[in-house]
C-alpha cells in the first residue's frame, strides 16, 4: 500500500525535513504517525499525495507503478483521486452544501449522477449527517465539518486514507466520534495513516505507531505507545 526506500526531503537547502526514510505499510494497516511539531510528520503526509516531491528516494503508492515521484504534473491528479484525505482545517467550499461538498469528489471523476448521488448519500449516513444535507459549512460545528470532509475522503472508495491532525480543532468527545469513523472504514479494508498528537487517542486505539524525531523514524511499532 505504501513503500518508501530511502526518501530524502529538504527545504531551502536547510538540512533534511527528512532523512533516509525506509519504510512498508501493508494493505488494511491503521497506523499513527506521531512526533513533535516539526518532527517531519506533515512533510512525510504532503510526500505521499504529491503535494510536495522528495528530493530522492522512491515512494510507492496504491499500486502505481513508479515511484511518485517521478509523475508528471499531469499524472498526479490521477494518484490523488486513488486516495482519501483529510485535514485538520477540513478544507470545504463554503458556497456548497454538505451534500455538493461531497459530490465534488465524484463530480471530477466524471461519475453519472445517479451513481454520485446514492454514494453521497451512503458515505453521509456513515458519517452520520444525512440530515445535513442541504447545510452549508458555516452553519455546522467543527465536528460536523470534519464529518464532512471525512465523507468527502471515501467518497470514492479509496483503498488508502490519509488523515492529518483529524481530531486537533476538536473537543475530547467529538474526537472520539471521529476516531470511531475512522476504525470503521478501516474494518471495512481501506488503510488508514494519520498524524496525530492525541497521545490519548494512540494509547488506547493499540495500532501500529510510528514515531518521527528530527527528520528521523525513530521508532516502529505494532500495538506502540505514544512517546514510546
Amino acid at each position: 500500500m505504501l513503500r518508501m526506500k530511502n526518501v530524502y526531503k529538504s527545504y531551502n537547502g536547510d538540512g533534511y525535513a527528512l532523512e533516509n526514510i525506509n519504510l512498508h505499510i501493508s494493505p488494511g494497516e491503521f497506523v499513527f504517525l506521531v512526533g513533535a511539531s516539526g518532527a517531519g510528520k506533515s512533510t512525510f503526509i504532503k510526500l505521499i499525495f504529491r503535494e510536495i516531491s522528495a528530493d530522492s528516494g522512491e515512494i510507492f503508492v496504491n499500486g502505481v507503478a513508479k515511484s511518485i515521484s517521478d509523475l508528471s504534473a499531469k499524472e498526479v491528479p490521477s494518484l490523488r483521486r486513488l486516495l482519501g484525505i483529510v485535514f485538520q482545517d477540513y478544507r470545504l467550499l463554503p458556497d456548497r452544501t454538505v451534500f455538493e461538498n461531497v459530490a465534488f469528489a465524484m463530480r471530477v471523476t466524471e461519475a453519472p449522477k445517479d451513481i454520485i448521488s446514492h454514494r453521497v448519500r451512503h458515505v453521509l449516513d456513515l458519517v452520520g449527517l444525512s440530515h445535513k444535507s442541504d447545510s452549508f459549512p458555516n452553519e455546522l460545528s467543527g465536528g460536523e465539518q470534519q464529518r464532512v470532509a471525512i465523507a468527502r475522503a471515501v467518497v470514492n472508495d479509496p483503498k488508502l486514507i490519509i488523515a492529518d491532525e483529524p481530531t486537533g480543532n476538536l473537543d475530547p468527545e467529538t474526537a472520539w466520534d471521529i476516531m470511531e469513523i475512522f476504525r470503521q472504514i478501516n474494518e471495512h479494508g481501506a488503510t488508514v495513516i494519520m498524524a496525530t498528537h492525541d497521545e490519548n487517542i494512540v494509547n488506547n486505539l493499540n495500532k501500529r505507531v510510528i514515531t518521527i524525531e528530527n527528520g528521523h523514524i525513530v521508532r516502529d511499532r505494532n500495538r506502540g505507545f505514544y512517546g514510546e
